[in-house]
């Protein structure tokens, strides 16, 4: 008697059964994000409206108020973050990349990258205290930017190396044999090939920093009021969140699971640009 069919039925049974078995395991992890997600957007959608983002916080004890001015604090914190780590960032990845490569110094600075990348947040927030607020005398919005431009560093140096060492050599080559200098090479032909690369690890980057508190406790501090001087203490939307959820006020309770969605829909929002940008690059390969 023929067994064959029968030997081939149950293989795709067992092919199908572990198939189930692994789309179920790979589900498991995403059921405690999905809760998360679901359980802000419940207690905190219910507390944004227009008013939230326009008006200043209201002082405690006060219903109403707002998260104008954390909202302009992460730009200008964030953004003088960008200003501060993307330069040195890429520098040292093109210099990876390009320079170093097998040298000695090149693995220093790879291991010293990918050991700063796994520092806790809080650390990097005492040595901001130590480096920035202490010789200047008080908190300010730039010590916090320092902060956060450290944590950002590795991250676009290791992003930028890889992705620059993806660069056909085949234009290198066409850009030198026009006479055209190395340096020159790197910086006009190299890095705008791989820009849109290193652009995904910058956002990466940032949405990473986006909603960091430890080091904005130790450095920006927070501010009930509006100002756009970095010199001077500055609220963030993480600091909002840390000090209203662990304050005796139901009204800033509610204001925090509000704060909490606005801060996870820009990391989100951050974190899928990242990837459209990434499957650009796939495409192009």
């Amino acid at each position: 008697m023929n067994t064959y069919p029968a030997r081939e039925n149950w293989r795709r049974i067992k092919n199908q059964i572990a198939v189930i078995i692994i789309i179920l395991l790979a589900l498991i992890p995403t059921l405690p994000l999905f809760f998360i997600l679901a359980n802000i957007i419940h207690e905190g959608l219910r507390s944004i409206n227009l008013d939230f983002f326009l008006h200043l916080p209201a002082p405690p004890g006060e219903t109403g108020g707002g998260i104008s001015n954390a909202l302009v604090g992460t730009f200008i914190i964030v953004g003088i973050a960008v200003i501060i780590g993307v330069p040195i960032s890429i520098l040292a990845g093109i210099y990876l990349s390009e320079y170093g490569k097998d040298s000695k110094l090149a693995e220093i600075i790879r291991i010293s990258a990918d050991v700063l990348q796994g520092v806790p947040s809080i650390v990097i927030g005492i040595v901001a205290y130590a480096w920035v607020v202490r010789p200047m005398g008080h908190f300010s919005a730039f010590s916090g930017s320092v902060a956060l431009a450290l944590m950002m560093i590795p991250v676009v140096v290791r992003t930028t190396e890889e992705v620059l060492r993806l660069v056909p050599d085949i234009l290198r080559e066409a850009s030198l044999a026009l006479g055209v200098p190395y340096w020159r090479t790197v910086m006009k032909v190299v890095l705008p090939t791989g820009m849109v690369g290193v652009t995904t690890g910058i956002l990466i980057a940032v949405a990473r920093i986006a909603g960091e508190t430890a080091p904005l406790l130790f450095t920006a501090f927070g501010n009930q009021f509006m100002t756009l001087n970095p010199m001077e203490p500055m609220n963030a939307l993480p600091l909002v969140i840390f000090n209203y959820a662990t304050s005796p006020y139901e009204d800033w309770w509610r204001q925090a699971w509000a704060t909490a969605v606005v801060l996870t829909f820009m990391v989100l929002l951050l974190n899928i640009l990242s990837r459209i940008l990434a499957k650009r690059i796939a495409g192009e390969k």
